[in-house]
């Protein structure tokens, strides 16, 4: 008698569905970092025709009234009692203190200046990850972190003649606040999907944004312009809630390793957006320091 294997060898058809599958999840990923890339263009064709403050409390609730009509629609059950704390900090870091303190610094900064200095942010975030979930990391990870903030501070510096400005601390602010925001939404994203964890971060908010909306359209000035509405309407539905929506998916689908990969080019493509839509000219600084902040996360990523 012959002992036969119980092994079944995978067929054409399954490995021909996980390579289709695994095509979907990357455009769906790549199609949020592209998104997310237009995030300050869009912001700066928004002030063209909104205050500060009008355009991120407008954008907060527009987003917030798509995303509760999913989740009603959807009949989504609502948020245990114990995930609220991680929600109010996805909402405060994530729908309400990136969106104002890079909406604050792109009123003096450009968007390339603003892009280079948000680059650092998986950087960031991967520090307050292993710092909520108690990871240690390599050191090759640490180094790496640190060469990459060294680069963007050197940059930044040198842009503004030596010493930092105002816009360069609302960035470096955002790049905090956002952070706490990504670190406990990918957490909570282990118990519920992720775009109900920023569905009912956005409507946590609407208590807030409703009336900062109200109040701040009375006392700023608005021009109803094409530039600015539609980039209202895009860092309000794009990037707010659909960029999302796909970058959540694709992460489910490729895992979030592969995922962060694609991320790495968002500063880049966020140089190009600038170039393209808002004809702005930057020095060569720019690309070189992307560039090096887009290798030292890639060491990160690999450590």
């Amino acid at each position: 008698m012959r002992t036969q294997s119980s092994a079944t060898a995978p067929s054409p058809i399954a490995v021909g569905f996980d390579r289709e599958r695994r095509g979907l999840g990357t455009g769906l990923a790549a199609l949020g970092v592209a998104s997310f890339s237009l995030t300050f263009p869009a912001t700066a064709w928004g002030l063209q025709g909104f205050g500060p403050w009008s355009l991120v409390a407008v954008r907060s609730v527009l987003a917030a009234l798509v995303a509760g009509g999913c989740l009603l629609v959807l009949r989504v059950p609502l948020p245990e009692r114990r995930h609220l704390p991680g929600l109010a900090v996805v909402a405060a870091g994530v729908v309400l203190g990136f969106p104002l303190l890079t909406t604050l610094a792109l009123q003096t900064s450009t968007t390339a200046h603003a892009a280079v200095v948000v680059g650092l942010l998986p950087l960031t975030t991967a520090v307050f990850s292993a710092l909520r979930t108690g990871s240690r990391p390599s050191r090759r990870f640490w180094l790496a972190a640190l060469a990459g903030a060294a680069a963007v501070v050197a940059f930044t510096v040198g842009q503004s003649g030596g010493a930092l400005t105002a816009a360069d601390g609302y960035l470096f602010a955002a790049l905090l606040v956002c952070a706490a925001g990504y670190t406990e939404g990918g957490r909570l994203a282990r118990v519920m999907p992720g775009w109900q964890v920023i569905g009912w971060a956005l409507v946590l908010c609407l208590p807030l944004s409703v009336p900062a909306a109200a109040l701040a359209l009375t006392y700023e000035p608005v021009r109803l312009t094409g530039h600015g509405i539609a980039g209202l309407l895009w860092v309000a539905l794009g990037s707010q809630f659909l960029g999302l929506v796909v970058w959540y998916r694709g992460m489910a689908v490729i895992g979030i390793p592969r995922a962060s990969q694609l991320q790495l080019a968002q500063p880049l493509l966020t140089l190009v957006w600038s170039a393209l839509l808002l004809g702005e000219h930057f020095t060569a600084a720019a690309p070189v320091t992307a560039v090096a902040v887009l290798v030292c996360i890639a060491v990160t990523q690999r450590s």
